[in-house]
């Protein structure tokens, strides 16, 4: 990547009048494929490469960005920006700062072995075949088949005009299947699953696709012949697994610890959040409960070094022993909290502004065992895998439909119980956590926000976790 662009682009709008600016270079290239019932649906080649400007003038924030590199068009896009942020500052009743940070220089690559942009066409076909092949005793039970396989590699380079310099590589691999299993009289049941990582094509090879698709396929045929209602009408003791967790704390525990939701900038695209400026230090849960964003973890699909600001990552500890502990910021909102970034800004694409984002968010492990966390429970369900999920604007009132759960009674799994369905408050929930296990479990996932929409891989997880006088209902 050419660093004399991103300073000449850096450069210019200086040149035109800006406080700050920055440029930032970004390449993707890769493929996606979509299989769908024993057929390839879809198959498509990407490769983006462009640049986004980013300036600050007269308190005003303004981006612009353009797949054209030659001088000519960078000098257009930048005088786009300067224009959009002079002409918001006159509208502005309060001018936009950044918060101050060091200056970085830094290269970073997250580490592979296999390029998967080298691997042939064939081998990845294959993949969808192999499935199929294992699945072939069941194909008669899943109406629906959907695989999606995708893999790309990311180059970025930013400069800033404070003198900072990042460049950094990673490839990403992605995996998502969705299954239909029906019989008749029994009704049906949905499994829709995600695997990512920031490695290369090993990770594929070890995710072991084949067996683990024929291990979902005889857990939905279990659950449609074997599965009991769940008990309802009294309180009982759940216990949600690592999988249910870690979307549970992505949900209401990531997302409205965005300051931009906070601050109330993001309710007409991607919602609101129950946190208000003030509520840091404020208990939102039991001492069980400490939740983290990491986006250092090696191999992770939210895995990076620097954030698209130029800023160092770190762990974020967003809840502390059920205390709010800190919110995610970009430079933008740590100026109006008086804050240092943590480094939470992304941007999927050169023509997307970085906008705050999670990376890794799990719940911290506790010290139990799953035999611990269940040997005193009299009556209750453990909720494993979850089938349908949904959470208001505010991320406050949830409800999640587990796939496959089981039925507890006097510390021991007793057999499946069908489509329970736990629905809470943020804070109910957090308030009745009492034990946590100690086995660390993270899932891969999309995450969607802002407007023009940005997905983005994350990562998210949980040990399991025990919730105390919890009412179930049963989803039809």
């Amino acid at each position: 990547m050419d660093e004399d662009i991103t300073t000449y682009a850096v450069n210019y709008a200086m040149e035109k009048g800006a406080d700050y600016a920055e440029a930032r270079i970004q390449r993707d290239e890769g493929f996606s494929a979509l299989y769908r019932e024993g057929r390839l649906e879809a198959y498509l080649t990407v490769v983006r490469e462009g640049i986004g400007i980013r300036v600050l003038m007269k308190g005003a924030l303004a981006f612009a960005s353009t797949g054209d590199l030659k001088k000519e068009r960078i000098r257009e896009v930048v005088e786009s920006a300067i224009r959009k942020a002079s002409a918001l500052s006159e509208r502005l009743k309060e001018g936009t700062s950044l918060a101050e940070e060091p200056v970085s220089k830094a290269k970073w690559r997250a580490e592979f072995k296999e390029d998967p942009l080298n691997i042939p066409v064939e081998e990845r076909v294959e993949v969808f075949k192999g499935i199929e092949e294992r699945l072939r005793d069941y194909v008669k039970y899943l109406p629906s088949r959907v695989y999606e396989l995708s893999a790309s590699k990311t180059s970025k380079l930013i400069v800033n005009s404070e003198g900072s310099v990042i460049y950094c590589e990673r490839p990403n691999v992605y995996f998502s299947y969705s299954l239909l299993a029906y019989t008749p009289g029994r009704g049906s049941v949905h499994r829709w699953s995600e695997l990512g990582s920031s490695k290369g094509w090993e990770a594929v090879r070890g995710w072991n696709l084949p067996e683990k698709l024929v291990e979902e396929a005889k857990v939905m045929m279990k659950i449609l012949e074997e599965a009991k209602s769940p008990p309802l009408g009294e309180e009982v003791d759940v216990i949600l697994g690592s999988e249910v967790v870690g979307l549970m704390v992505h949900e209401s525990c990531g997302h409205p610890s965005e300051a931009d939701r906070i601050l109330g900038r993001e309710a007409a695209q991607a919602g609101e959040s129950f946190m208000k400026p003030d509520m840091k230090g404020k208990r939102i849960g039991s001492k069980y409960v400490t939740i983290s964003d990491d986006p250092t973890i090696p191999g992770s699909s939210g895995f990076y070094l620097y954030d698209d600001e130029g800023v160092k990552a770190r762990k974020r500890i967003l809840f502390k022993e059920g205390v709010i502990n800190e919110f995610l910021h970009n430079r933008e909102t740590a100026a109006v909290f008086k804050v240092r970034s943590n480094a939470a800004a992304r941007a999927s694409s050169f023509d997307r502004e970085p906008i705050i984002r999670m990376a890794n968010t799990y719940f911290e492990p506790g010290d139990y065992s799953f035999e611990e966390l269940i040997e005193d429970i009299r009556k209750g369900v453990y909720i494993k895998t979850f089938m349908e999920w949904n959470i208001d604007d505010k991320r406050w009132n949830q409800r999640y439909v587990g796939l496959e759960a089981y039925l507890i009674e006097r510390g021991e799994l007793k057999g499946l119980v069908r489509n329970p369905a736990l629905e809470i408050t943020t804070g109910g929930l957090y308030e009745s956590i009492d034990g946590v296990g100690r086995e660390l479990k993270f899932y891969a996932g999309i995450c969607g926000k802002g407007d023009p929409m940005q997905g983005v891989p994350v990562w998210f997880g949980g040990p399991e976790v025990r919730v105390r006088k919890i009412r179930l209902s049963a989803s039809t």
